[in-house]
């Protein structure tokens, strides 16, 4: 009887050993899919929803390089420098105020704009000044020079498709450029002159073949 007996506590202790084994094999095959899952899965949620303010950060950023880039090069008297910057097929317009005037603006393609600015004694009638009407005319670089005159933003504040101060003329560049960046650049004024010497530059670009180049140089300032 005892061998009996033996032999089966033996076959009881195994079989529970054998059930314990396959249960803890399912509960690690369950385990490891649930991990796998997640690890698929939380990492490309955390990504997709990063991704948007980062590509539209980066984006904003390089825009606003760009146009200080030309700033800087403008101020410095370096006019050259923003050839390749011009749009490839509209050109880079001129406005002297806040209004544009597709009828009456200069527009000068790349090629016109390089040659302009060798062929200095060529002079262009840019438009009418506020408040006396006399009308502006001037060789290209004397009007970037003297008119546009980057160096006044060397230290003023930048913003990024948003206007600030104006004076009594219209600002109806976004019926012209509806869909056009546009970076402006405000020099706020003096004390001298309680602040009404304040000026913009704003510089406007639009997208080509995936990049974005200048389409307009609108200045603005104080008009009666």
């Amino acid at each position: 009887m005892m061998p009996l007996s033996r032999f089966n506590i033996s076959q009881s202790y195994l079989y529970k050993l054998s059930t314990a084994a396959g249960f803890a094999s399912i509960l690690a095959i369950t385990g490891c899919q649930s991990s796998a899952e997640s690890s698929a899965t939380v990492p490309n949620q955390s990504t997709g929803n990063a991704s948007v303010p980062v590509v539209s950060d980066m984006s904003q950023q390089t825009l606003r390089q760009q146009a200080m880039r030309i700033q800087r090069a403008l101020a410095n008297n370096d006019f050259f420098r923003i050839t390749n910057d011009i749009h490839p097929t509209r050109g880079v317009r001129f406005s002297m105020y806040a209004y544009v005037r597709p009828e009456a603006d200069k527009v000068f393609s790349r090629e016109q704009y390089a040659q302009y600015l060798q062929q200095s004694k060529i002079r262009f009638t840019w438009g009418e000044k506020d408040g006396t009407g006399d009308l502006l005319v001037t060789p290209l670089p004397e009007y970037l020079n003297t008119w546009v005159a980057a160096k006044k933003y060397n230290n003023s504040a930048i913003s990024i498709n948003e206007f600030h101060q104006t004076g009594g003329m219209i600002n109806n560049l976004r019926d012209i450029y509806p869909n056009s960046d546009v970076v402006e650049f405000h020099y706020k004024g003096s004390e001298e002159y309680d602040g009404m010497d304040w000026r913009i530059m704003r510089l406007v670009f639009d997208d080509y073949q995936g990049k974005r180049y200048l389409v307009a140089i609108i200045n603005d300032r104080w008009t009666v």
